[in-house]
């Protein structure tokens, strides 16, 4: 992974947010915050990754009103825009890197990080942090993407990218794939100190209201947006060759595709 494949900032967040939100994130934060609210007792939270706080909304609503939500991510403009969006809500904000977390040892009973994992370089010591700040006892639940031949909207628009740039294509949405053994997940929970591990498949359908809504955010709402600028690329282009491939002939108003994705859960 090089820096450009985190790079989301100027207009990313925004497009990320409207675009991207309700079709691939909201259905696995909504279970994110099911199963955290099932499991009781979460009082001290520690969001990692939040993005533009589409899974801290989800938290907020699920869990108790007196239990404390801390939410991070290692990029600003994201940061800024769920703060933003989420004006009012009772969420404390951070500035954080994963590898490296600005909290004390067992500050928090439960920790989470939804599709945030897969950017961090050092993932072994994300595990690591988490496992730091967790008191004994404590919980941490993480999501991430299943491989990209189980995703088949993600599948489409890397091969798309293969076609229209032979000879250079962008390889983002390999990035977010890139962390799909359950084997690896366990064994890196398990080094980093969490005794019970469970990896789970947790398969969700998601519905939006066109192919091209989805293909706009997929081009503009994540860094492949800076990445196809640098090859020169015409944007609407791309995200019109991204919504053919999607609709496949077949119209795909509304679009509606399978969300495969692991939950990590350690304690």
């Amino acid at each position: 992974m090089t820096e450009a494949h985190a790079r989301f900032e100027g207009s990313v967040p925004a497009f990320y947010d409207r675009f991207l939100g309700p079709f691939f994130f909201d259905p696995h934060a909504r279970e994110l915050a099911r199963r955290l609210a099932l499991r009781g007792g979460a009082r001290r939270v520690l969001e990692i990754a939040c993005g533009t706080g589409i899974a801290t909304r989800r938290l907020r609503q699920a869990l108790a009103p007196e239990s404390q939500i801390v939410a991070t991510d290692f990029s600003q403009p994201m940061l800024d825009y769920a703060r933003a969006r989420l004006t009012g809500a009772d969420v404390h904000w951070r500035t954080a890197d994963a590898q490296e977390l600005p909290f004390k040892n067992g500050a928090f009973d439960a920790a989470v990080c939804q599709f945030g994992l897969m950017f961090v370089p050092d993932k072994a010591a994300a595990f690591r942090e988490a496992r730091r700040v967790l008191e004994p006892g404590g919980c941490f639940l993480a999501t991430t993407w299943c491989a990209l031949g189980d995703c088949p909207t993600a599948a489409l628009g890397a091969e798309t990218l293969e076609r229209l740039f032979p000879e250079d294509p962008p390889r983002f949405h390999h990035v977010p794939h890139g962390l799909h053994d359950p084997a690896e997940l366990r064994r890196m929970a398990l080094e980093a100190g969490f005794t019970e591990v469970t990896v789970e498949r947790i398969d969700l359908e998601a519905h939006a209201p066109s192919a091209r809504h989805v293909a706009t955010g997929m081009v503009r709402g994540t860094p492949l947006a800076g990445m196809l600028a640098e090859r020169g690329a015409d944007l609407d282009r791309v995200i019109e060759a991204f919504a053919r491939a999607m609709r496949d002939g077949e119209g795909a108003i509304p679009y509606s595709a399978p969300i495969p994705a692991l939950l990590t859960t350690a304690t």
